[in-house]
């Protein structure tokens, strides 16, 4: 079964005031529209078309998997996802200790890891992602240095870094607001001022956003890349991340786990962020698609809980399997799905929910259409066996268990 789904943008302060509405064609609120979401989480269940409720009452299993529009105007935090594991210890300490859900010094809304894609809708996406080699940042301080020079806080940062080795004590520093690090704030932004290079633009940026926020610095510790449109980044548990700015398509598990380091007004637990941080230096972390050879390009990250598959261009009976219970969205054109027992023709702005039995999906049209369903093998097979299966069972709206 094909069921129509909708949602109201979030309006986060981060969020553009223009994209989401172009995008989808749909009128503008007037306000920010910062993340649309299209799935079953209860923070924000999509709406069905017909007005019967949402998907939750229609859903018996927990879908594992969420999909947004995301549309940044400003920066978001720096902030990094636990492992599963870590997901779950964390949640039950904090339930232990009688940490309301809805505190703001709660960091475990649920007991699930969220690594998650984000899809470039758009040339010119940025993105900080995961630590640089202290090589590159050391290269960037004596640039620092050379528009300052023996400034005693760049001089300062510069002897802290001597390796890779040195990335977690320094970060510590830096987001703790350790001695001088206010004054290394000020220096790297007057520095950052007269020097040339994205990393130094964005310091720029930064500052204006949220002035003498630590990190400001730790981004010349990241990766910064601009994304293309049709390119996307994987962004395991571990890696601390920041969107910067773009219109994009992001598929995660469903979670509402966040663990700050700055760039944020927001609860930053220095600890317990520390304990989840992987501070191996990474190259930015590209994911390349499978291509199918029938105008499909499909996403498939190595975690159990969710695929992107993306349709661009003209296709005539592209056949493309869901796993399960799915999502679709269009961005553009208009398209026919069908599946083993209905089919459905959705167009610019318009998604559905696809029930399992469905099965594989013959897809005809053109434009671009987004398909996020789950990944490898069952959910509740890879995970607790007290979970349903991300095939789980659908009742049609009306109907009651």
């Amino acid at each position: 079964m094909f069921v129509g789904i909708t949602n109201t943008p979030r309006d986060y302060a981060w969020g553009s005031t223009t994209a989401i509405a172009e995008l989808l064609g749909t009128p503008p609120s007037g306000g920010p529209e910062a993340e649309l979401w299209l799935g079953a989480h209860p923070g924000s269940p999509a709406r069905l078309t017909d007005g019967s409720g949402t998907v939750l009452d229609i859903l018996d299993e927990r879908l594992p998997f969420l999909l947004k529009v995301l549309a940044a105007a400003a920066p978001l935090s720096l902030q990094a996802h636990p492992t599963m594991a870590q997901a779950a210890d964390g949640f039950a300490r904090e339930n232990a200790l009688g940490i309301p859900l809805d505190a703001a010094d709660r960091n475990y809304k649920d007991e699930f890891h969220k690594p998650e894609l984000i899809y470039a809708l758009t040339d010119g996406y940025r993105a900080l992602c995961g630590f640089r080699p202290v090589s590159a940042t050391a290269a960037s301080i004596a640039r620092l240095l050379g528009a300052r020079p023996g400034d005693p806080a760049l001089s300062g940062w510069s002897a802290r870094l001597e390796s890779d080795d040195d990335l977690r004590a320094t970060f510590e520093w830096l987001v703790s607001g350790g001695d001088d690090v206010v004054e290394l704030v000020e220096a790297v932004v007057a520095a950052a001022s007269g020097i040339e290079g994205e990393h130094f633009t964005l310091v720029g940026e930064l500052a204006a956003a949220y002035p003498g926020d630590p990190g400001i610095v730790v981004s010349l510790m990241l990766n910064l890349v601009t994304l293309q449109r049709g390119e996307v980044l994987y962004l395991p548990a571990g890696n601390i991340h920041a969107y910067v700015e773009g219109l994009g398509i992001e598929l995660m598990a469903a979670s509402d786990n966040v663990l700050r380091g700055g760039l944020t007004p927001k609860h930053i637990d220095v600890p317990e962020l520390l304990s989840v941080l992987d501070f191996s230096p990474v190259p930015v972390p590209y994911l390349a698609p499978e291509t199918t050879g029938s105008g499909i390009a499909v996403y498939r990250p190595d975690v159990p809980d969710f695929v992107l598959a993306v349709v661009t261009g003209p296709v005539k009976d592209a056949a493309y399997d869901v796993g399960g219970t799915g999502i679709v969205l269009c961005t553009a054109g208009s398209f026919t799905l069908t599946g083993a027992l209905s089919s459905v023709s959705v167009t610019r702005g318009e998604s559905v929910l696809v029930t399992a039995d469905e099965a594989t999906l013959t897809i005809s049209g053109d434009g671009d259409l987004f398909i996020a369903g789950p990944g490898q093998g069952l959910w509740a097979s890879q995970h607790d066996d007290s979970l349903t299966s991300a095939s789980g069972v659908f009742r049609p709206p009306g109907s009651c268990l």
